[in-house]
């Protein structure tokens, strides 16, 4: 006989009132289990009260780590006990748990055999700041960018079934943002077609989807998980018009239109049943044994489950449970030094010079252009604060835009409005992208829709590693016709670079920017367009030029003091602005003119800004003598740390450039002496 069971928390799950374990408790303790759990199989000896008090030394660790170094925080401390229960239950590596983005995977790491270097996670050489198939055996699956488990969890199930590796359980635990992307949809409905016995847990740390209902929500989960009732609305529907006291009656009466109100009210899972998945839920995800027994009995259902767990971001850390929605953004990702005893640190004036960032450059340059123009907005695919935009959001809100985790309708959202006569910027970063790149290519550039790309994080981003790298936007950009790509190399040019784009109308423009501190050079008070493919010379020189684009130009311009200290030798450096298109006149020129031409950026050299000054001067046969050596990013993925140590690996510093050229020079001089 099948059987299941509604299955609740131990108490509200709200910030405030949650009720607690006993040995659930901040504090000290005679013992830490934690110390004892070498890798998931030790979990299975320990009771479910022992549990819990492990998911909340776990939490302890991240906040007194995560405190201190810095890195994602609040999504973490809210799967504390998801992890213990799903670990405990199940049998890794056999059995598949994929973490969605892995921002919530820091308590899966260290109960897989990592605690002892949880210390190093996104440092450079430390624990990646995601999960990777190439560090654990237990990280079944890459992330970094949302919405991708399910598909993921369905692709290894049927690989099961087909018999390509050992039959096992496949989870896929996903958070309530991450499954508005597009993409987890498309796998939703894949799952449910197929039919595959998958469990989707759902850590909904934001937004209920419908809260606990009491006795219908247990009839309903009783329905939803029997294995010989797959047609859930009639089964709702039956259930409705048979409740007692006369009210199934009425409700018959009433018509079909109250009936699927009622359906849809009190059924929370009812989307989820349309697409063949069965659906338990509202759980509370901070009780291990609420956790065990759902999942559990998910498991043993023959068909699609969605586990629906309500948990708190930041759960445990006062300051991020009780701060709404700004707390939540605040501590999405802790900084190094925020937390000291598990509170705030005190917060400490920034030095006198302190610089803009060039994200905050670009928002309030963003609000001027719309204040300037009716016709501007800005749209941003949840990453208000990311992108600057929370800037617009906050002095003119029916100018901005926040479509959630789907860059792929923001750029044609951006091309709808574009089609009537809107100046749209899309601030997405250069990562994020990437997962547009159709609807650049077909809704985009093919229609040569005025669409401006603001492409934050361009270059290498630091401690979220290569899932996050804008490594890739000049070459996959670059082939596209009708698109203006460029670049600024300080803040006030990319003030001038946002009013050159908006006030283009003959198609796209990208723009690239990288995260972190700008120059801390004056903003113009009324910015002028540039030249659309114009190059600007910042200093003459002879025998070679240094070419940068963007970031590049720092460099360049480090090395070029480089050269001429230590080597006598004055290169002319340039800003080329734009990679496309590329100042043909200015590029022929330098060719004539030097020996050596090195061009500089922060991308992938395959394809890029070298690349493209390279077929320009093969193109016009203008290679001739002069020798084009090009600085970028290699062909691999770079991995996590400070961008300071990164460029060195890459050899992407003034440093690096300058020994290259000098070595070519004299390597030179001394053949023709």
């Amino acid at each position: 006989m099948w059987r299941t069971t509604f299955l609740r928390g131990n108490g509200d799950v709200s910030a405030s009132g949650d009720k607690r374990r006993q040995s659930d408790g901040a504090g000290a303790r005679s013992t830490r289990l934690l110390d004892a759990i070498s890798g998931p199989a030790d979990l299975k000896r320990l009771s479910e009260s022992e549990l819990q008090q492990v998911a909340q030394e776990i939490r302890e660790l991240i906040i007194d780590t995560i405190g201190e170094i810095g890195g994602h925080f609040g999504a973490n401390l809210g799967t504390c006990e998801i992890a213990v229960a799903l670990h405990s239950l199940l049998d890794s590596p056999r059995d598949k748990i994929l973490w969605d983005v892995g921002h919530q995977a820091y308590p899966h790491k260290i109960l897989t055999g990592r605690r002892d270097r949880f210390h190093t996670i996104r440092q450079y050489g430390g624990l990646a700041p995601f999960c990777s198939i190439f560090e654990s055996e237990h990280d079944i699956m890459g992330a970094g960018h949302a919405s991708t488990a399910i598909s993921y969890a369905v692709g290894l199930k049927e690989a099961m079934r087909k018999g390509h590796c050992p039959n096992g359980h496949v989870v896929a635990v996903v958070g309530d943002g991450a499954l508005t992307g597009g993409v987890a949809f498309e796998a939703l409905h894949n799952a449910g077609g197929m039919e595959l016995p998958i469990v989707i847990l759902l850590n909904d740390n934001g937004m209920s989807i419908a809260p606990n209902v009491g006795a219908l929500a247990r009839l309903f989960n009783r329905l939803r998980l029997n294995p010989k009732l797959h047609h859930a609305r009639e089964d709702i529907e039956e259930a409705l018009t048979r409740l007692p006291l006369g009210i199934g009656e009425r409700i018959e009466r009433l018509g079909p239109i109250l009936k699927e109100s009622l359906k849809a009210y009190w059924a929370p899972g009812l989307f989820f049943e349309e697409l063949n998945l069965a659906y338990v839920g509202v759980i509370d995800g901070h009780d291990v044994a609420a956790v065990r027994e759902a999942v559990r009995e998910a498991l043993a259902a023959e068909r699609p489950v969605v586990v629906h767990c309500k948990t708190v971001k930041g759960k445990g850390f006062a300051p991020a449970e009780e701060g709404g929605l700004e707390g939540m953004e605040k501590w999405h990702a802790a900084k190094a030094g925020s937390i000291l005893n598990r509170a705030p640190a005190p917060k400490k004036p920034p030095p006198p010079s302190a610089k803009p960032t060039y994200t905050e450059v670009f928002g309030r340059a963003l609000l001027a252009e719309c204040r300037r123009d009716p016709r501007v907005v800005g749209i941003t695919a949840a990453m208000n604060s990311g992108t600057g935009l929370n800037i617009l959001q906050r002095e003119l809100p029916d100018r901005y835009y926040d479509v959630g985790i789907a860059e792929q309708h923001a750029v044609l959202f951006a091309a709808g409005l574009a089609l009537a006569g809107a100046k749209p910027v899309a601030a997405i970063y250069s990562t994020f992208l990437q997962r547009a790149y159709d609807q650049i290519v077909h809704d985009v550039c093919l229609q040569r829709l005025n669409v401006v790309f603001a492409m934050d994080r361009a270059g290498l981003v630091g401690d979220d590693g290569p899932t996050h790298h804008g490594a890739f936007d000049i070459s996959y950009l670059r082939c596209l016709p009708h698109i203006v790509l460029m670049a600024p190399r300080d803040e006030a040019m990319l003030v001038r670079m946002l009013r050159t784009a908006l006030t283009y109308d003959d198609g796209p423009v990208a723009l690239r920017y990288p995260r972190g501190e700008a120059l801390g050079v004056p903003l113009p008070d009324d910015p002028q367009p540039i030249e659309i493919g114009r190059g600007e010379v910042l200093a003459p020189g002879e025998r070679v030029a240094l070419v940068g684009y963007g970031y590049g130009v720092e460099v360049a311009r480090a090395a070029r003091e480089l050269l001429s200290e230590v080597h006598g030798l004055e290169a002319e450096l340039v800003d080329a602005r734009f990679a496309k298109p590329l100042d043909e006149e200015l590029f022929l020129r330098l060719a004539a003119e030097h020996e050596v031409i090195v061009t500089v950026e922060e991308n992938q050299l395959a394809g890029g800004f070298g690349a493209a000054v390279l077929e320009l001067l093969s193109d016009r046969g203008a290679l001739g003598d002069v020798r084009v050596v090009r600085f970028g990013l290699p062909d691999r993925f770079v991995t996590h740390g400070a961008p300071r140590l990164l460029r060195e690996e890459v050899g992407l510093t003034g440093e690096h450039v300058a020994a290259r050229v000098a070595q070519l020079v004299l390597a030179h001089s001394e053949a023709l002496a």
